[in-house]
Order: structure tokens, then sequence, then C-alpha cells
């Protein structure tokens, strides 16, 4: 093989390594959030409302699914998708402790629901059990020992 074909594809080679290599390091496409159905054995009330709100949802009008899910939740308090889904509209628009809260409440309603559990809404707020992280005064020495008070 003469020598300049030798480095055509060489360098072909190399730039097939590198839009492969490219291609692995890449991250994951991340699933878009949209809100849950409804167990069996709610409410026909919340299931009407739920319907309006998901549409509200992937039309991008989350101030009316916030008010849909909301309702849906005070229907069927006891629904995790219920939960899960007034999480997701309070989330997207920005009320993030809000959706948290809504979220562990979605997670310890349907404990065995691998979609709720697993969700990349949840996964950020953490687990259900685990106490919020407090974090200490960088300047701070930590709480006063005893006799240590004012003389």
């Amino acid at each position: 093989m003469p020598r300049g074909r030798a480095m055509t594809c060489l360098a072909l080679l190399g730039v097939v390594l590198l839009l492969v290599g490219a291609g692995a390091c890449a991250k994951p496409k991340v699933k878009p959030l949209v809100p849950l159905a409804l167990e069996a054995g709610v409410k026909p009330q919340a299931v009407a409302l739920t319907e309006q709100g998901t549409q509200a949802y992937q039309a991008r009008q989350f101030d009316e699914a916030k008010n849909y899910f909301s309702q849906a939740v005070a229907v069927a308090p006891q629904s995790g998708p219920a939960h899960y889904n007034y999480g997701l509209a309070l989330n997207a628009l920005g009320e993030t402790e809000q959706a948290r809260q809504q979220f562990l409440d979605a997670a310890n309603l349907a404990p065995g629901d691998k979609v709720i559990w697993d969700s990349p809404a949840l996964r950020p707020f953490g687990s259900p059990d685990s106490p919020k992280v407090h974090k200490e005064h960088p300047m701070a020495t930590g709480r006063p020992g005893i006799g240590s008070g004012p003389r």
C-alpha cells in the first residue's frame, strides 16, 4: 500500500475513533417528565382533573396544570400519582420546596411505584427517609457546650 494511502486510512480511522469516543462520553438523554395516570379505584372526578392537568402540562401551561393537579390531590389525597403530578407542575413553575414535599408525599403513598421512586423529578430531592441536611455556617464552631454561655 502506498504511503499516502496508508496515511489517509490512518487519518480516517482516527476520525472514526474520535466520533465513537465522543458518542460514548455523551450524557444519556434525559427522559421528559410526564404526568402519571391515577391508579384504579380513585374517584372519577380526580381522573378527569388529572386528564385536564396533563393536557395543560403537555401544552406547557403550568399554572393551569398546577390548578388541575391541586384539585385532583384534594379529591384523591391518598393517590401517589396525584401528588407526583402536582409536584411536576410546581417544579415546572420553580416552586421547588413545595414540589419536593409533593414528590416525597407521592413516594410515601406509593412505596412500590418504581416510576415515582426512580423518576428524575424525585431523584434530586433524595430519599424520603433521609432528613434534610442543614449546612452549618462556615465560621461557626458548632453548638455551645455546657458552661460556654455568656459570663
